[in-house]
C-alpha cells in the first residue's frame, strides 16, 4: 500500500481550474484502494505571506469546505490542518541542523526574490519553508507525494534532508520518498484571453477565475461575462478558439459537448446560448458540492469535527516518528 501525502494550499475559495486540476483528481487518487492517503492544509506556509488573523482563518475554512464538499473521505483517509500537529515544528527544527544553508539558497522561491530585487522582504520563514515542507512529508513515513514538475526540488529537497540524517545515525530513521510526477494536470483556461487571442491560465493572480461555490446569480453573471468574438448567431465559429466552448468541453456529457461543437462548426447558436448551457453544465455538475460548501461554511463547527478528529489520527502517526528520531538524535522520548 502506498502512503500519499499531500499538502492543500490555504489560498481561500477554489475556483473551477482548482477544483478540475488539482481537488477533483486528488480525491480520486484517495478513492484507489491501495492508497493510504494524507491530505493536511498547510496554513503554517501560508504565514510567510498572509499575516492577518481573520484571513488565514477564513481561508483555512474555505480550503476545507471545497475539499469535503467535493467528496473527501474522512472516514477512510486523513485530513487536517498543518498547524494542529505541533510536533511537525520540531521535527522542522531537527531537519534544519542537518541541512546546509547553500542549499536553501538554491530554493527557487528564494532565488525569485533575489533576482526581483526585493531580498528585503524575504522572511526567515519563507527561507526555511523548505525544511517545514520536509517535515510535512517525513513526519508520516510517506513514501508517494504528487508533485507537479515545478515542485520537484521540494522532493529533492526532503529526499536530501532524510538521507543525511540517515547516514548520519547509521540507520533508517526516514523513510525516503518518492515523487509521483502529474504530467497531465488539467489546465483550465480563464474567462478572458491574452493579448494575442490565446487562452490564459485560470488563475486567481489574472482576476479571471470562475467561482463554483459562488450564488446562482453571480455564478451567471460571470459565466455570462466570458470573454467570445464578435461573430452572429448565423455564423459559424470554430469552437477550439472559442473559452466558452473550451470550459463547456470540461463539465458537459459528451453528447452535449458534441452537440455544442456541431452547432458552432454549422452556425445557429449565439454566444448567450452557450454560455447559459455552460452555465447549466456546471451547475449540474457541481450542485451537490455548492449545497454541501454552503452548508459546511455555515455550520464551522462542523468543519473543525472534520479537522480535529483528521489531527488526532494523523498526530498518532507522527509521534510515532518523532520518538523514533528524538532517540536516535540522542533525545529523551517524551510521555505520550
Amino acid at each position: 500500500m502506498a502512503r500519499i501525502l499531500t499538502g492543500i494550499q490555504s489560498t481561500g475559495i477554489p475556483h473551477l481550474g482548482n477544483l478540475l486540476g488539482a481537488v477533483l483528481p486528488g480525491i480520486e487518487l484517495s478513492n484507489q484502494p491501495q492508497n493510504d492517503s494524507f491530505f493536511f492544509i498547510a496554513d503554517l506556509h501560508t504565514l510567510t505571506s498572509v499575516h492577518d488573523p481573520a484571513v488565514i482563518r477564513e481561508n483555512t475554512y474555505a480550503t476545507a469546505a471545497s475539499w469535503l464538499s467535493c467528496g473527501f473521505d474522512t472516514s477512510k483517509h486523513f485530513f487536517y490542518r498543518q498547524s494542529d500537529i505541533p510536533e511537525v515544528t520540531e521535527l522542522t527544527w531537527y531537519l534544519t541542523c542537518f541541512f546546509p544553508i547553500s542549499r536553501l539558497e538554491l530554493a527557487h522561491s528564494y532565488k525569485d526574490k533575489v533576482a526581483s530585487g526585493a531580498l528585503s522582504q524575504v522572511s526567515s520563514g519563507l527561507f526555511f519553508y523548505p525544511m517545514l515542507m520536509a517535515a510535512d512529508i517525513l513526519m508520516y513515513d510517506a513514501n508517494l507525494v504528487p508533485v507537479g514538475r515545478d515542485q520537484r526540488q521540494h522532493l529533492e529537497f526532503t529526499r536530501d534532508v532524510a538521507e543525511r540524517i540517515n547516514h548520519h545515525v547509521g540507520k533508517d530513521v526516514f523513510v525516503i520518498p518518492e515523487a509521483r510526477i502529474q504530467e497531465d494536470v488539467q489546465v483550465v483556461p480563464g474567462i478572458t484571453k491574452n493579448a494575442d487571442g490565446s487562452f490564459q491560465k485560470m488563475s486567481k493572480t489574472y482576476g479571471n477565475t470562475i467561482n463554483i461555490f459562488d450564488t446562482d446569480k453571480s455564478l451567471r453573471k460571470t459565466v455570462m461575462s466570458i470573454q467570445t468574438d464578435s461573430l452572429g448567431v448565423d455564423e459559424a465559429k470554430d469552437p477550439d478558439k472559442c473559452l466558452v466552448y473550451a470550459l463547456y468541453r470540461l463539465v458537459a456529457e459528451a453528447d452535449e459537448i458534441a452537440e455544442m461543437r456541431e452547432a458552432y462548426l454549422k452556425g445557429g447558436i449565439g454566444y448567450g446560448t452557450s454560455k447559459q448551457k455552460l452555465y447549466e453544465a456546471l451547475i449540474s455538475k457541481f450542485g451537490s458540492a455548492r449545497e454541501r460548501f454552503n452548508h459546511l461554511m455555515a455550520n464551522r463547527d462542523e468543519l473543525d469535527h472534520h479537522l480535529d478528529e483528521g489531527a488526532k489520527k494523523a498526530r498518532k502517526v507522527g509521534i510515532e516518528v518523532l520518538q523514533r528520531v528524538r532517540e536516535n538524535l540522542g533525545y529523551k522520548k517524551f510521555d505520550v
